[in-house]
């Protein structure tokens, strides 16, 4: 089944011997480190071996949210919120970018705690984060059948629209002077002297001194080809969208039973986080011992079972050359097979709870891989082992939200300048330097 369908925009056809900078991947993250790039004046290339914004990028649910963040994630969602608000003046383009507000909705006493140890995080950061009761939590969601505990509310936070945010970010990046080459495949680094001089790529080579590394799910089989490994595996979710219905609420909300998020169009967004899946790879062995902190704390939300991604990755060991074909040219886009039953579950449960979508029109469901570290946490990260490169990967299934800021934080890794959060927290080096794996408690 086909993903949702992306507002389209005009791309470069020729691609350029040489750059300053070559980005590897057109969702938000390269997307958005190309614009900040391009707006400094450096001479930007981004390829990407699909369509923009064609994976995870179109397929999340469009929330633009700090609340419930893991700590080390919250200055730069914080940065990330101030950024989308004047992104569609920056690109002049439209993101579907509303603040409409997020709700944490409590059914229990046990939920209410838990957002209460989230909330001590928040104040400390400023947010207008707040606990709700009973009959607010009903004024924000108009016409509810149901009655919650209450909620964990942040006014402040948002929506955007996946399938327009990539295209209008990499049409006003090109307005600043960025060239974006789709159907173009790097298949890997060649190196001089310890150092990067150039980027092999199915068209051709492009001679450049730095590389951001913005590949989502396929920058562990990138990073292979490096001799770098990079922790990371890939997360099924499934997410539906149905026609537009009136008199529902304006934000976006969750229970442990669904997700829902209003669309520009009128219609709803609809999932289930709390129901995801995981094919055994061989890297699921590899980084076994990497992930089990994550496999404890994560319980019932992600099934593991075999799929034919278990045996394509099993296909996918042994590096390819780069003057041959691989991976990346065989697999333009991840177009993984929805869990339509989970998906329609999460529509029952919310059409109980929300009268409103009760007889709204089931448009589409679709499904994406989330790439996920054992932290849940991202790598943006320049590498000792490789001057000039940054990787900017393993967003976990936060990065739409907090894309326009991680995309900042690359382009001043790139430049060496002073970033715009303390990047320590995103350091590659955690995974091989001694620091325990941290699991933010639930929310």
């Amino acid at each position: 089944m086909p993903g949702p369908k992306l507002d389209s925009v005009e791309t470069d056809q020729a691609l350029p011997p040489k750059a300053s900078v070559v980005v590897i991947g057109g969702g938000i993250i390269g997307v958005s480190t190309a614009l900040f790039l391009a707006e400094r004046g450096l001479d930007v290339v981004l390829c990407e071996k699909g369509e923009l914004g064609g994976e995870q990028s179109s397929r999340n649910w469009g929330w633009v949210r700090v609340m419930g963040r893991d700590r080390r994630e919250i200055p730069l969602a914080v940065e990330a919120l101030n950024i989308w608000d004047g992104l569609d003046a920056r690109i002049g383009g439209d993101t579907g970018y509303r603040r409409s507000g997020i709700l944490y909705i409590a059914e229990t006493d046990r939920d209410i705690a838990n957002h209460a140890t989230w909330l001590k995080l928040a104040q400390a950061h400023g947010l207008d984060t707040r606990q709700i009761g009973a009959d607010e939590t009903a004024s924000l969601m108009p016409g509810a059948a149901l009655r919650y505990k209450g909620a964990l509310y942040t006014p402040s936070d948002a929506r955007a629209e996946p399938q327009k945010a990539v295209p209008a970010i990499a049409a006003g990046a090109r307005r600043a002077g960025a060239r974006i080459v789709t159907g173009c495949a790097v298949r890997g680094i060649e190196k001089s002297a310890g150092r990067i001089s150039a980027v092999i790529t199915e068209r051709g080579r492009i001679e450049t001194s730095a590389v951001v590394l913005a590949g989502g799910a396929w920058s562990r089989l990138f990073c292979k080809g490096l001799n770098i490994r990079l922790p990371q595996l890939k997360v099924l979710n499934s997410v539906l969208r149905t026609g537009p219905a009136a008199n529902g609420p304006d934000g976006a909300g969750a229970t442990a039973a669904y997700a829902y998020r209003k669309r520009l169009d009128g219609g709803y967004t609809i999932a289930n986080g709390g129901i995801n899946g995981h094919a055994l790879v061989p890297d699921s062995f590899a980084f076994f011992r990497d992930f089990q902190p994550a496999r404890k704390a994560e319980g019932e939300s992600v099934q593991l079972g075999l799929s034919a991604r278990s045996w394509q990755e099993l296909f996918e060991i042994s590096t390819v050359p780069l003057d041959r074909p691989g991976a990346f040219e065989r697999h333009r886009i991840l177009d993984p097979k929805p869990d339509r039953k989970s998906t329609l579950r999460a529509l029952e449960a919310a059409s109980e709870a929300l009268p409103a979508l009760r007889n709204a029109r089931v448009e589409q469901v679709w499904a994406g891989l989330i790439d996920v570290t054992p932290d849940a946490v991202p790598v943006i990260s320049t590498l000792d082992a490789i001057p000039g490169l940054v990787i900017a990967t393993g967003f976990s299934g936060h990065g739409f939200g907090i894309g326009p800021g991680a995309g900042h934080l690359a382009a001043d890794l790139v430049m060496g300048e002073t970033p715009i959060v303390n990047p320590a927290p995103f350091r590659f080096s955690r995974f091989s330097d001694g620091t325990p794996i941290e699991i933010a408690p639930p929310v």
